[in-house]
């Protein structure tokens, strides 16, 4: 039976740390605080933005919302991106995407101030992921995947870390964290030849293939590590990750849930980006 790597554990750990951050930045008087900015009223914008909002309140992160109207005009919310980026009292900014299709989603990206980019959107950011400088922050969900190595103590170095999936937001970001932990690294996609076999040699296997279920027995091998970054509805109504969880279980040495994962961290990654870039502000 593998061991299951549970979300939960991984925030009490890093909420913790967050919150001792956050109640030393207040006492020299720095409010940390996030700006989320959203078009629309997409249900699930709104259920992350509840989450955000609460988990900010319990780790004293202030929020300011900036909700605009599905039919929103370029000019208008370019206006508040550059409104954003001038109030200094505001740390990170959450901006919540897919925009809609009338609005020129990668000049609104590109408009933000990396330094405020706490979701890791711009080309400032995954700049600073490339080339491992200071520069922006990664995208929360691959940051959630390394807090889940770090926290139980899986060390990357010397391993063979597989990746399945070469998005900006998590395939590729991923693979160059697991690069700063010093494995050694193969990026899966669609065109990967024999992509089970590929997978079978992974010490580290981290699954962002966007499918339900879709990595089954024949990706796996005894003493694995497996992330499952996805998360999808099945037949039954139920959430589920891109792994075949039962599949999994019975073979790999470690493996996280879906739900109760990675996801369950990434909350947590966003607070934790907004009190580090007000520490960057200030010096601290």
């Amino acid at each position: 039976m593998a061991q299951v790597l549970l979300g939960k554990e991984v925030n009490a750990s890093l909420n913790e740390r967050i919150k001792a951050d956050a109640e030393a930045l207040k006492a020299k008087g720095i409010q940390p605080a996030l700006g989320i900015i959203r078009v629309g009223e997409r249900g699930d914008d709104i259920s992350y933005e509840k989450g955000a909002m609460k988990r900010c309140a319990t780790l004293g992160v202030e929020v300011k919302q900036y909700l605009l109207p599905a039919d929103v005009t370029q000019e208008t919310l370019m206006a508040t991106i550059d409104e954003v980026n001038q109030d200094d009292s505001i740390h990170g900014v959450l901006m919540f995407r897919p925009l809609p299709k009338h609005l020129d989603e990668e000049a609104c990206c590109q408009a933000l101030d990396p330094e405020k980019d706490v979701d890791g959107i711009t080309d400032g950011s995954m700049a600073g992921v490339f080339t491992g400088q200071k520069k922006g922050f990664p995208p929360c969900t691959p940051q959630a995947c390394m807090e889940i190595l770090d926290h139980y103590q899986i060390d990357c170095k010397g391993k063979k870390a597989v990746v399945i999936g070469r998005s900006l937001v998590v395939g590729k970001p991923a693979a160059m964290m697991l690069i700063k932990k010093n494995a050694t690294v193969t990026i899966c996609h669609t065109k990967t030849v024999d992509m089970p076999a590929v997978c079978r040699e992974a010490d580290i296997l981290i699954v962002a293939a966007g499918r339900a279920g879709v990595v089954d027995k024949e990706y796996f091998a005894p003493g694995q590590v497996v992330i499952d970054v996805g998360i999808n509805v099945n037949d039954e109504g139920k959430l589920c990750g891109d792994v075949k969880y039962e599949d999994a279980e019975a073979i790999v040495g470690a493996i996280t849930p879906v739900p109760g994962g990675v996801g369950t961290v990434t909350t947590s990654v966003l607070v934790g980006h907004v009190v580090e870039a007000a520490k960057r502000k200030c010096g601290k």
